[in-house]
């Protein structure tokens, strides 16, 4: 009634409306990253991708071996801002959605708070998927596909001419390519931006990365850049022949006793491409094997599934501009760098992978001590979060290596 006394008819409304829709179907294609990955969705969309982009399946193992289990309650508490918070308070203050706990090869304690998350359900990974890439790279070059020193233009040719050009596979998994920018979620323009909207709206991959300037020579300053590790992977599929998703099956899931599939999201735009970077998910107590594997030297029943050497790579490679606190761009000064690992350096030389939005594989081999959190964070990078998180995994693995209660028996 209203739009007809002012002149619109039932067509009229129909194209008003219509046009409204169109608005907002644009808008929410434009913006959809930001809508799929702000809360409370993002508990939905980290463990859904599969229903929104293309996938490459990594099947669970011929042979799944599940944990020995010994589940209880963790009593633990730890210190961060000023006083001590438990465990369910970190939980609730970081948006956990998956949590598991394995010490001395036993799951102690196992926790799915997320709305949308269980056993089964597959976490997207995000950057930890770069620590999985690496572990594949160790293994590929134990069987000679490639080696440290390897040029990436040797096996990626389409990259001769870019920032790429000059850099070798051993800059590429310590971030020192010298190619690229700052990796910031905050501007629209960064690189790792343009990245994600060629990745989730069909455009060019391949075109972003020969976009990328230099920013340094090969192998002289750490820029944290996930741009680099879809160059390794990429680098990884053309050397073995195979793409990441099976070689991850043939060389990881199935040694390991993979209970479940996990699976790559791959690009919208042809050729479909997994994201040695950031496209794995998986359920957490998968990643906890493979954390496990880490932990025990790369070995796994008597067999040695990742290169010794490759492990030991991965608590620290020696390289002073790679050490914990040498990181400099802002980064936290808890954190080293090596092999696609986040370092923790001390007496144990603990290291974890990470993702955004809180994805953690923590890894303390003297304590023999593997923490998996999944969590679904409201923003990409949150310094407090991490901090916190840091505080509560270093205290969770101290009390499970003194042996007190929560050890191998649970708490």
């Amino acid at each position: 009634m209203a739009f007809k006394a002012r002149g619109l008819g039932g067509t009229a409304v129909r194209a008003v409306a219509g046009a409204g829709l169109a608005a907002g179907a644009v808008w929410l294609w434009r913006n959809q990253g930001a809508v799929a990955t702000g809360r409370p969705v993002n508990e939905w969309t980290f463990t859904h991708m599969s229903a929104l982009m293309p996938t490459d399946t990594v099947p669970r193992s011929s042979r799944p071996r599940p944990f020995v289990r010994r589940t209880r309650p963790l009593e633990c508490s730890y210190a961060f801002d000023g006083r001590r918070r438990t465990l369910e308070e970190f939980h609730r203050r970081t948006h956990t959605t998956g949590f598991a706990v394995v010490h001395r090869g036993v799951l102690v304690h196992e926790n799915h708070p997320g709305r949308f998350a269980s056993p089964g359900a597959r976490f997207q990974l995000f950057s930890l998927t770069k620590s999985v890439t690496s572990m594949l790279v160790g293994i590929a070059l134990e069987e000679g596909a490639l080696s440290l020193d390897d040029q990436v233009v040797s096996h990626l040719p389409e990259l001769a001419g870019s920032a790429y050009d000059g850099a070798t596979v051993g800059h590429l998994l310590d971030m020192c390519s010298g190619a690229g920018g700052v990796e910031d979620y905050t501007d629209p323009d960064a690189p790792v931006n343009r990245f994600e909207r060629a990745v989730t709206g069909g455009g060019s991959v391949l075109d972003v990365l020969r976009s990328l300037p230099r920013a340094a020579q090969p192998g002289t300053v750490f820029n944290y850049s996930t741009l680099d590790t879809q160059v390794l992977g990429r680098a990884l599929e053309a050397a073995t022949g195979v793409p990441l998703a099976r070689y991850a099956a043939r060389r990881l899931w199935d040694p390991v006793g993979a209970e479940s599939d996990a699976y790559y999201f791959l690009t919208r735009g042809r050729p479909r491409t997994a994201l040695g970077g950031g496209s794995l998910n998986a359920t957490v107590r998968d990643l906890a094997r493979l954390g496990v594997l880490m932990a025990h030297g790369g070995v796994r029943d008597g067999r040695q599934v990742v290169p010794a050497a490759w492990v030991e790579r991965s608590r620290g490679a020696g390289l002073p501009h790679l050490e914990v606190g040498a990181l400099g761009g802002g980064l936290p000064a808890h954190y080293g760098y090596a092999n696609q690992w986040w370092t923790l350096g001390g007496e144990h030389r603990a290291f974890t992978g990470l993702g955004i939005h809180g994805q953690f594989l923590w890894v303390d081999p003297v304590a023999d001590v593997v923490v998996v959190k999944t969590s679904a964070w409201p923003t990409a990078d949150d310094p407090e979060r991490d901090a916190e998180t840091v505080a509560a995994l270093t205290a969770l693995t101290a009390r499970l290596g003194r042996g007190g209660r929560g050890a191998s028996g649970g708490s």
